[in-house]
């Protein structure tokens, strides 16, 4: 059996992601070599890695997702993005179903050569974030982090905690997101995002993400902020431009309840991993 996979990195708006096929590649890491390609100065580095995978529900493919850490993810909106696009040029489609472990996601390629993708509905309940004991989602006080006012919780796919401030730039991520994460009333830990409006159609957002720790842009991330957004009366539509480090994404929670995100994605290289020299 070849040891050498075949990848290529992508990213949106700088999120930057390791693609394998393992439709036609044994793409199975261990949580070590998932770690070892993760790493920035002796591996490749990502903020996740995709593997696409033969479809389970009659979608184009299934998308698995890991953290640099070797967890596994829920969702990935703009890996979403990156593989949609992928998939969509091989099929020569403007339009395909990707599915994930949060679902089916309908994509499909704008006009302007962006990609969209429901990400389904937003998830606002409790139980479905989740958090450890019943409370109020809109404004949940989160020990520790008292100085950021309440967070609003959101689940697009995975778990979001979003807190609005004054000044994001201001703040240390670095310091600040990782007792977030891990707070007990996370049980399934959870995406930090902070944000500061802009505008009425305009929100500047930072975050840290579980597992990967701060990236240049998260597109679950800016679908939670728009959610949170309408639901704490921050902007009094439905859509939103998402400021992220790496770039603007544009997200609309509709009426019935899904969210789509529309944003860039690009291919910066292709390479082949030498999984021998990644350990076990």
């Amino acid at each position: 059996m070849s040891t050498n996979l075949p990848f290529l990195k992508m990213h949106g708006l700088g999120n930057d992601f390791v693609v394998v096929d393992g439709r036609t590649n044994d793409a199975a890491l261990s949580v070590a070599q998932y770690r070892a390609v993760g790493d920035r100065r002796r591996g490749v580095g990502y903020d996740q890695f995709l593997t696409i995978l033969p479809a389970k529900n009659g979608g184009a493919a299934y998308m698995a997702i890991h953290n640099p850490d070797g967890s596994e993810a829920q969702a990935c909106g703009n890996g979403t993005r990156c593989v949609a696009s992928l998939l969509m040029a091989e099929a020569g489609a403007e339009e395909v179903v990707l599915e994930t472990v949060a679902g089916g996601l309908v994509c499909r390629r704008t006009a302007d050569g962006r990609v969209t993708c429901d990400m389904g509905a937003a998830r606002i309940a409790w139980n479905e974030i989740p958090i450890a004991a019943a409370t109020d989602t809109l404004t949940v006080t989160v020990a520790g982090a008292e100085a950021f006012g309440p967070a609003t919780m959101v689940n697009i796919g995975n778990p979001h905690a979003v807190f609005f401030v004054d000044d994001v730039e201001a703040l240390d991520l670095a310091r600040i997101g990782p007792p977030i994460e891990t707070n007990p009333m996370f049980p399934e830990r959870a995406n930090i995002e902070f944000v500061t409006p802009l505008g009425p159609d305009r929100l500047r957002m930072r975050v840290w993400e579980r597992g990967a720790g701060i990236t240049q842009a998260c597109g679950s991330g800016a679908c939670a902020t728009v959610v949170a957004a309408v639901r704490r009366g921050v902007i009094p539509g439905r859509s939103a431009s998402v400021i992220l480090d790496g770039g603007a994404l544009d997200i609309t929670w509709r009426a019935d309840g899904h969210v789509e995100m529309t944003g860039p994605v690009a291919t910066s290289f292709s390479g082949i991993l030498d999984l021998a020299t990644l350990g076990g």
